[in-house]
């Protein structure tokens, strides 16, 4: 039986880690495993087969067929030379990317000075998307989601979290996680899907009757469908916020996605202090997202509890609301890890470009931040035993980039484009850029 895929000669490989880690905290993200002149192979399971120095796997893989080889000697690009390099696939954990609606008007808004609450009160944000999800067929659904992830995984994405929100009752939430499984069950990227039918309140809903609607209509629903395999459902989300969810309500939803076997998956600490992170700690949440304004005491119990902090930088640079506490979270042992949060309100599909702000707004060194945006943010969708670096019996997702050095994914702002050779995932090219640059 052939192997699917060698790639081989590569200048440098990017393992991110090499022993098995499940995550990495602060000295771990600075000193990433990275092995020279190095080819890797993957089966025709799609798995990470082998990988090490050049010469060794041309010897133990003589005569070997494969589907398919990439050649990553340095490639003769005049005037200079250009070396390929292998990095792990990245992986994006948190994205809202179902929906329909355009709300290019409201960065308008934004940027004459209006607040996220502000345009949650006018009747934008999120009721304004969930006004036109509601009224949207699937299949206009699964067309933009396709898009959208076809974008992220030209961007280097392998691996995305996507979650639902944008129905606020059954119908719709329904709707969205099926469309979601379909991109699931169709398309190359992989997905950890999430249910967030408490992503706001609905309108004419308090937040007892909203609560309610989740715990005694909505979650039995999902657990049948879930049951029969209709839907794979992975995580469960809540928006804690003042005016949103409140910390009781937010505890009754978790608890019940967590005894229906759900990863605890939130937004928290984003616009104001909740005290999310504790509650988070205290559930032993997979993963909280946003985090702007977490507190020391609750740095310091995501850090116990093990709990990833899931920091999204767009969010913070659009709404221009405090940048999260990225350093202090590092220092104190808490697992750190990045998503785009691509949502109509920040349209960013590019891991490349989340790093980049990561690194400049947030103070986060380069290698901590492809740390954040591969094992880690694996790690925040419980996949980090299978996904976010490149070792033998993981999945074979990867980038070639033609760069002298890796750290060009990060350093150059919205030049991927040029980057990113090919994308793989489970051994199979699903990308080949042809329109790669020199330097």
């Amino acid at each position: 039986m052939s192997n699917k895929l060698l790639v081989k000669n590569a200048k440098q490989v990017v393992l991110i880690c090499n022993n098995g880690e499940k995550f990495l905290t602060k000295d771990g993200m600075q000193k990433l495993c990275v092995i020279e002149n190095s080819s890797l192979v993957i089966g025709s399971d799609g798995l990470i087969k082998d990988i090490g120095p050049a010469s060794t796997i041309d010897f133990q893989y003589a005569g070997v067929l494969f589907d398919k080889v990439i050649d990553a000697t340095g490639m003769c690009v005049i005037p200079v030379v250009l070396f390929d390099y292998c990095v792990s696939g990245l992986v994006d954990a948190h994205t809202h990317p179902v929906w329909a609606g355009d709300r290019v008007h409201e960065f308008a808004m934004k940027l004459a000075g209006a607040t996220y609450m502000d345009v949650h009160r006018a009747g934008g944000g999120i009721h304004f998307t969930v006004e036109h999800t509601r009224a949207a067929l699937a299949s206009t659904l699964l067309a933009s989601l396709t898009g959208r992830l076809g974008r992220m995984q030209r961007a280097g994405t392998t691996l995305v979290e996507c979650k639902s929100g944008y129905g606020l009752e059954l119908q719709t939430e329904l709707k969205m996680l099926e469309v979601i499984e379909t991109a699931r069950r169709t398309l190359p990227i992989n997905i950890s899907s999430t249910y967030c039918g408490a992503h706001a309140v609905p309108k004419g809903k308090t937040v007892a009757e909203a609560t309610t609607d989740i715990l005694k209509v909505q979650l039995p629903q999902l657990r049948e469908r879930m049951s029969a395999g209709a839907l794979r459902v992975d995580n469960i989300d809540v928006f804690c916020e003042q005016g949103v969810f409140d910390l009781s309500s937010t505890r009754s939803i978790l608890q019940a996605g967590l005894d229906m076997g759900l990863n605890i998956n939130f937004h928290g600490d984003e616009l104001h202090p909740m005290n999310s992170a504790q509650l988070g700690a205290e559930l032993g949440a997979l993963a909280i997202s946003h985090l702007e304004e977490v507190t020391d005491d609750g740095i310091a119990a995501m850090a116990t509890a093990k709990t990833a902090a899931i920091l999204l930088p767009t969010t913070a640079y659009i709404l221009r609301l405090p940048q999260p506490r990225a350093r202090d979270m590092l220092e104190a042992g808490v697992i750190v890890a990045l998503g785009s949060d691509f949502n109509p309100n920040a349209y960013c599909c590019s891991m490349p470009v989340v790093m980049h702000l990561a690194c400049v707004n947030m103070r986060m060194s380069m290698p901590e931040a492809l740390a954040a945006a591969t094992i880690n943010a694996a790690y925040a969708l419980g996949r980090s035993h299978t996904h976010g670096s490149l070792e033998v019996n993981k999945h074979g997702d990867l980038l070639v980039l033609n760069a002298p050095r890796w750290e060009h994914l990060i350093y150059q702002l919205g030049g991927h484009q040029e980057l990113i050779r090919y994308v793989v995932i489970r051994g199979n090219v699903v990308y080949n850029n042809d329109k790669t640059m020199d330097f």
